[in-house]
């Protein structure tokens, strides 16, 4: 008896609302999940995508190390027919439905699968690749069964979660877990631009754009990733946080068929135990400005190289993909506020929320057919291109938007920023247009791709 006491005032802390008692009867005894999943599976729903993929006939130069090189992207194309599931879930009665982009984003042909057996066509209305998060409508219906979103600032670790998907096309599949952690970067892109509650409910392919759900029934967040070296779960799984859902959803709803987040023109690095010791602080946290933009809201607002953001709209941040994510969630659309530390002080500056802007002129330009690299675009790189093609905010001149058939043959990569051309210094894309146009074999190019220069000789 003792020892049931003491389990029973050690459970006291991690249960505020729940009454403590020893069950009283069978059925308290046998209490489950199922009245929980009888509510919301419903609002699960699987998918099934159809989508035409291009590829090359083989030939015998393929697989050689010295012949591929030269012969790549040579043979016609052939269109392919291929399938793919996934989940989604249902948001709203009147047919919004969300899911993760790499499910929907390159369908042509897309089939919604209620738990009833009741099957829809589906469009998709907004989709993203970076986010992994894509918005579908379902036209022509009501009353369709649906999950409230819950909002992410009050999710806590250790809070019981139920995963519901499709895994492996099994059909519809309840696993449990509790939230394992939050503000995670993903880890397995290694990008660290995502930022997702993690899990240990079991989640394998065909769970992506699933439910993560509480105990309420609200949805905590869209299953997204695993982290596996085998490809099964591990328990460690991500969701996309329900917040970053509702922004998504508004935008939607407001006619955009593109996620537009605020564009905050820096870069910056987290401060560690060593830095935060450097600035006189007993702790780490927070982000250290090591480059602005000129045209970043972040400098119009006061904020300059070496200040350390702290956090966003009071909650604090500890890296760029959390920053970015606050900023896109901030409940005012139009600014957010920022503490900033700078020589031992906070205070408060006001951020405008904007995306990034799309001057000067882009000037782009596709060479004609008729030229040496046919289909070859170019533009003038602005905040947009920046933010676009994910280049460094010191980027400046012009850039490959698209190699064209011959281009990505010779080595141009779309992203590659142009410094030279036959010793000709770039400053236009005009003047990058008339060089390439002519190339001719001996024609070279000096290009900056991501944080190295790499020298083309065609």
């Amino acid at each position: 008896m003792k020892r049931l006491l003491f389990l029973v005032l050690c459970l006291l802390p991690f249960s505020a609302t729940a009454e403590t008692r020893v069950p009283q009867s069978q059925t308290e005894i046998t209490l489950s999940f199922a009245p929980l999943v009888r509510e919301t599976a419903p609002a699960v729903v699987n998918i099934y995508v159809r989508f035409v993929t291009q590829t090359r006939a083989r030939t015998p130069f393929m697989d050689d190390p010295f012949f591929e090189r030269l012969f790549e992207g040579f043979g016609q194309t052939q269109p392919r027919v291929q399938n793919s599931l996934g989940s989604g879930v249902i948001l709203s009665d009147d047919g919004i439905v969300v899911s993760n982009y790499h499910v929907v984003g390159q369908a042509t042909d897309i089939r919604i699968v209620l738990n009833d057996g009741r099957e829809f066509d589906a469009r998709v209305l907004l989709g993203d690749r970076e986010s992994d998060l894509a918005i579908l409508k379902i036209d022509n219906v009501e009353d369709l069964p649906f999950l409230s979103l819950r909002d992410s600032e009050t999710v806590e670790v250790g809070e019981l979660t139920l995963a519901i998907g499709n895994p492996f096309g099994v059909g519809q599949t309840v696993s449990s877990g509790i939230v394992s952690g939050l503000a995670r970067s993903g880890g397995s892109n290694g990008r660290g631009a995502g930022y997702f509650i993690q899990t240990d409910a079991p989640i394998n392919p065909g769970n992506s754009g699933g439910a993560l759900i509480d105990m309420r029934g609200d949805l905590l967040g869209i299953n997204t990733r695993i982290l596996s070296r085998s490809g099964g779960s591990n328990g460690i799984g991500f969701a996309i946080p329900a917040d970053l859902v509702a922004a998504f959803v508004k935008q939607a709803r407001d006619g955009n068929d593109r996620f537009v987040r605020p564009w905050a023109g820096a870069t910056g690095q987290s401060v560690d135990s060593d830095l935060a010791e450097t600035l006189g602080r007993d702790r780490p946290g927070g982000i250290m400005l090591a480059g602005l933009h000129p045209a970043s809201p972040l400098a119009e607002a006061g904020f300059e190289v070496g200040d350390v953001v702290l956090a966003v709209d009071g909650a604090p941040v500890g890296s760029p993909g959390e920053m970015l994510f606050r900023m896109s969630v901030a409940s005012d659309q139009d600014s957010a506020t920022m503490t900033r530390l700078r020589d031992g002080e906070e205070d408060n500056l006001t951020v405008a929320l904007i995306p990034p802007p799309d001057t000067p002129p882009r000037n782009e330009v596709t060479l004609a057919e008729d030229s040496s690299l046919p289909g070859l675009q170019l533009a003038r790189i602005n905040p947009a291109v920046l933010a676009e093609l994910n280049l460094p905010i010191a980027a400046d001149g012009v850039v490959v938007l698209d190699e064209g058939a011959i281009g990505r043959r010779v080595g141009l990569r779309r992203g590659d920023v142009l410094e030279r051309i036959n010793r000709q210094d770039i400053e236009t894309t005009a003047q990058a247009a008339r060089l390439l146009s002519e190339a001719r074999r001996g024609t070279t190019v000096r290009a900056v791709r991501g944080n190295r220069r790499v020298m083309l000789r065609f």
